[in-house]
């Protein structure tokens, strides 16, 4: 009787420390922290390629503390939209191109004057250093996190109509830009007649004739399939279009200063793996855009683009001064 007792004591003793275990396990799982990850653009796109790093990242540095979920292809509404849903909490993480952004942080309106940079390398050390770290502070003014500096690329024109090789080419369509007073002003004095609109419609805009072309970055014309409704790309290359990986203060204002960290080294992690995504689609993706026959019009002079829109400047500067606009010209990028 003696052993029966002593077994089934010990019997209990197990059960009990596997129930434990398991409950235990269940409050780990049930700890885990969702974190919601919004954008614009496909899940083939060069943005889920960050996405997917941001994922990585913090799942393997938080050990599973905070899971990621990724929402591409505007599920959770424009861009415009997911920053608001920033502010509010109701959205985690969004990566954005900067076009709505300085309808929230005026300053970064100097990033989307076109031809500010020369090439990849002036653009991704400018905002890499010191000017970079100042505009993604002053994200912190207007109730958002600015993390890290992202990449789409060089933005270029496309259409359904002609070839544009010139600003007299151009002239009379009615092209779809960001919802942006910088890029609209550039390209009305080229006598286009930009249309703003969210990201997620423009697709079915151009399918239906509601307009002519868009202009974007190669990266985005390969992911969104345009050469579906668009013939005609022209390499103009006029505006250098960062992106921004953004947090919610919600969600960030609220972590310890070492969960802060883990979420700053996603944001690193995803824009690096963005930039190389960026950089082989940009030789990559012309070729395959011609495979899929579109006409491209390459080595364009660029002079008389840079004549036509020098008229943006002066709107930028009227209206923010020309400090920040100076201290890109005057870095040593």
């Amino acid at each position: 009787m003696k052993d029966r007792f002593l077994r089934r004591t010990l019997t209990m003793a197990v059960a009990g420390a596997t129930a434990a275990t398991l409950a235990m396990s269940t409050l780990s799982v049930q700890a885990a922290q969702n974190v919601t990850l919004g954008h614009t653009l496909s899940d083939s796109s060069h943005y889920s390629v960050g996405a997917d790093a941001f994922k990585e990242t913090l799942e393997r540095l938080s050990d599973g503390e905070f899971q990621v979920t990724e929402h591409p292809s505007g599920a959770l509404g424009g861009e415009r939209a997911m920053i608001e849903g920033l502010q509010i909490g109701t959205v985690d993480i969004v990566i954005t191109s900067t076009g709505p952004l300085g309808n929230f942080v005026p300053e970064t309106y100097v990033l989307d004057l076109p031809f500010l940079f020369e090439d990849y390398e002036q653009a991704r050390c400018v905002l890499d250093g010191e000017i970079g770290e100042d505009l993604l502070a002053k994200m912190g003014d207007n109730n958002l996190v600015g993390l890290a500096w992202t990449e789409n690329g060089f933005r270029h024109m496309t259409n359904s109509q002609r070839a544009v090789k010139t600003p007299d080419d151009a002239e009379g369509l009615k092209v779809r830009t960001m919802e942006n007073k910088v890029h609209m002003e550039a390209f009305e004095q080229m006598g286009v007649h930009p249309t703003p609109m969210a990201f997620p419609e423009v697709f079915t805009a151009l399918q239906q004739g509601v307009v002519d072309g868009q202009e974007n970055p190669i990266t985005v014309i390969v992911a969104t399939k345009f050469w579906e409704v668009q013939d005609h790309l022209s390499l103009t290359g006029h505006v250098y279009s960062p992106a921004v990986v953004l947090g919610s203060p919600v969600l960030l204002d609220g972590l310890s200063e070492e969960q802060r960290g883990w979420f700053e080294q996603a944001a690193d992690a995803s824009a690096e793996a963005t930039r190389e995504e960026v950089s082989r689609l940009e030789k990559e993706g012309v070729e395959m855009l011609r495979e899929k026959g579109m006409t491209v019009q390459t080595d364009l002079d660029k002079s008389p683009f840079q004549e036509a829109v020098k008229p943006a400047y002066e709107i930028y500067t009227d209206q923010y001064g020309d400090e920040m606009l100076e201290r890109i010209r005057a870095s040593d990028c």
